[in-house]
């Protein structure tokens, strides 16, 4: 039996619980593992209880859907209520305005891939329409082989014993996501600012750059914000074109090392969480010959390629190392991540020994 669309009508508590188990096992027939499909039920009770607890009824949609070659649940929440004042600060852990904890909205921006929302506070077109979406993953464990090496370093302030920069290397199938991430300050705050940040980024690493960066605008809003870069690669099965995607903001400094002329990366000024404007997110041919250097602005700016001879034929994590000894300030964090062509021949020799 196909799945369908479902509407759920929510008048009375004990239909939040019946929302609940729908989705759970809609998602389950969709091809969600457990834990998933236990998140994914999860937003539909913050949901539902919401429209209870604001609207005093509404009505939630489910629907499985197939978009781009993957599969995947669209969850709705739709009312008559009053509608939210101000959206985004209703998607601030601790926000609430019913007495509540304040991490429903929260919860869910943060466990769907795709979050939208739509109110209105004036009469007569009170109400608020949530759209959000989840899509089953592909498997992570079984990437092909990638045409690049990754190698990061980074550091504390002298000064601290916790890490306020945060950093993600992660790759799946024909694709990798690197980001330097720094929490604003450093010490205790800026840890929590950045590794909010990180754990949005490590469970969205697939979404559009754009996504990401607004996601993660949305969960840092009740911390002190971060700057951020991220860049995406994308490679051929046939590992015969590699395409960078690459977005920041903030003073997160990236370079490109063996390649005459610029790539015209847009890095915009702003805090995500504080006063972020959208991203700008440009594409570019990338050629396994250049090397990129991405680091936090713990590390000087005065660093030059040619001061390090020997960078070229060592790997990206010793490079790392060596900008990172060279040339951290004393005064901040410092993370760098080198992406560098991989070595066809040291491969090679490494698989027969």
């Amino acid at each position: 039996m196909p799945l369908e669309h479902r509407r759920i009508d929510i008048v009375f508590l004990g239909d939040v619980g019946a929302a609940r188990n729908t989705a759970k096992m809609m998602a389950q027939g969709v091809g969600f593992p457990s834990a998933a499909s236990e998140e994914i039920a999860l937003v539909v009770s913050e949901l539902a209880s919401n429209l209870i607890k604001h609207a005093k009824s509404g009505e939630i949609m489910l629907q499985p859907f197939s978009e781009g070659g993957r599969v995947g649940i669209q969850i709705e929440s739709h009312d008559k209520g009053p509608g939210i004042r101000n959206v985004e600060d209703a998607l601030t852990d601790g926000y609430s305005t019913a007495g509540s904890l304040g991490f429903g909205l929260g919860t869910v921006n943060r466990m769907m891939d795709e979050f939208h929302i739509a109110s209105e506070n004036r009469p007569p077109n009170n109400g608020t329409h949530i759209t959000c979406k989840r899509f089953v993953r592909v498997d992570t464990l079984s990437p092909m082989p990638a045409p690049l090496d990754f190698g990061v370093a980074t550091r504390p302030h002298p000064l601290m014993n916790v890490n306020g920069d945060a950093f993600i290397i992660k790759q799946w199938g024909t694709s990798a996501l690197i980001g330097v991430i720094d929490g604003v300050g450093h010490g205790q705050y800026a840890l929590r600012a950045a590794q909010t940040a990180r754990q949005f980024v490590e469970t969205h690493y697939d979404q559009p750059l754009s996504s990401i960066f607004l996601g993660v605008g949305r969960v840092c809003r009740a911390t002190r914000g971060v700057v951020m870069s991220l860049a995406r690669f994308d490679w051929t099965p046939e590992l015969s074109r590699i395409i960078l995607t690459f977005s920041g903001i903030g003073n997160v400094e990236m370079h490109v090392i063996g390649k005459q002329e610029s790539m015209n990366f847009i890095i915009r000024r702003g805090i995500l969480g504080v006063n972020a404007p959208n991203p700008v997110v440009t594409e570019h041919l990338w050629n396994p010959e250049y090397v990129m250097v991405l680091h936090s602005d713990g590390v000087s700016s005065h660093w030059k390629w040619i001061d390090f001879p020997e960078m070229a034929k060592v790997s990206p994590e010793v490079i790392a190392q060596r900008l990172l000894k060279h040339s951290a300030r004393d005064e901040d964090d410092a993370t760098v991540i080198i992406v560098k062509g991989k070595n066809r021949k040291n491969e090679r020799q490494e698989s027969r020994a």
